[in-house]
């Protein structure tokens, strides 16, 4: 299927995209995260749809990165990875339950808000990877999707979306690193058999779980050997030199008030994004991370949620400085 690859967005007047000015100790030129309010245009109120508006608003405030809205994407491009009639049903609505097997329901501005969502997190990857500089998407809900449905959240993969798009943008080899609390079994589905596509997967819950195999490694850790397991599988990762690109799904879900298990403390989850981050700098590895998974409700509302995703957020900075 012939498709086109976005090319990153390059902020140009006020309406473009919105600065937020260097703190102190923060390199001067910004980091870019793609974001627009269709987002979360959608009527569905969900923490995957609405936390990316408040992330943004944390993120203007912390500063140090450019906001730049992605250009959605198209049906024919989620059809790299999602079956046409899955791909029209999020798009008209029908059949309803192939629609709304994302499980958080459907509206006529869906379409919107996961093209628009998905798109962040294709120009993200393409910009990382073309300037050699971390970028994010504030995009969640990406990687149960399998294609031929949505699931657990999840209406289109777009961390395999990405990875897929990446390669036709030149990219010979792209990592996906999964560190949401659940296991990335729609990611591993897509990408089963597609060259120059691997992904390594931390999880602490067994839903969507999926027998590992070499392209796509899958562990379950607790809190007590959380960190050693990661350090572990990403010490594994086969010639990394090789890799042109780091897709980074980073979950703030295993955190003990954001749907996680007791344990999994906000000091465990910042040096875990230290040594995500700090592995692929010392290597010289190119990063987009998005969003992921991170619910209020277990102790945390969704403005704690969003100070949580922030983590990711300062780790990437300090890197960068």
């Amino acid at each position: 299927m012939e498709t086109h690859t976005p090319t990153p967005t390059e902020p140009t007047t006020p309406d473009a995209d919105t600065t937020a000015g260097p703190a102190d100790g923060q390199s001067a030129a910004p980091l870019v995260a793609y974001y627009s309010d269709e987002f979360h245009s959608t009527g569905i109120e969900f923490d995957t749809t609405v936390k990316s508006r408040l992330v943004a608003e944390a993120l203007l405030a912390h500063g140090g990165w450019t906001l730049v809205p992605p250009r959605p994407v198209d049906a024919g491009e989620l059809q790299l990875v999602h079956d046409a009639d899955y791909v029209r049903a999020v798009l008209d609505g029908s059949p309803r339950d192939l629609a709304e097997s994302n499980c958080i329901g459907w509206d006529g501005a869906l379409w919107e808000s996961v093209t628009a969502s998905t798109g962040g997190v294709v120009e993200a990857a393409i910009r990382a990877m073309t300037s050699g500089r971390t970028t994010a998407s504030l995009s969640s809900g990406l990687h149960h999707a399998r294609p031929e449905s949505g699931r657990g959240f999840c209406t289109f993969n777009g961390l395999a979306l990405a990875a897929v798009m990446a390669r036709h943008a030149g990219a010979q080899r792209v990592l996906i690193i999964d560190l949401d609390a659940h296991c990335g079994g729609g990611t591993a589905a897509i990408i089963d058999g597609v060259d120059g596509i691997e992904q390594v997967d931390v999880s602490t819950s067994s839903f969507d779980r999926y027998a590992p195999r070499p392209d796509a490694r899958l562990e379950i850790a607790d809190h007590t050997t959380y960190l050693q397991v990661v350090g572990r599988v990403l010490d594994g990762v086969a010639d990394p030199s090789g890799i042109d690109l780091v897709i980074y799904n980073a979950g703030m879900d295993v955190h003990e008030q954001a749907g996680g298990i007791p344990g999994f403390t906000t000091d465990l989850v910042r040096a875990r994004e230290r040594i995500v981050l700090g592995w692929a700098a010392s290597l010289g590895l190119p990063v987009s991370f998005t969003l992921a998974g991170g619910y209020s409700g277990s102790g945390l509302d969704l403005t704690g949620v969003a100070a949580l995703h922030l983590e990711t957020f300062r780790a990437a900075t300090d890197m960068a400085a």
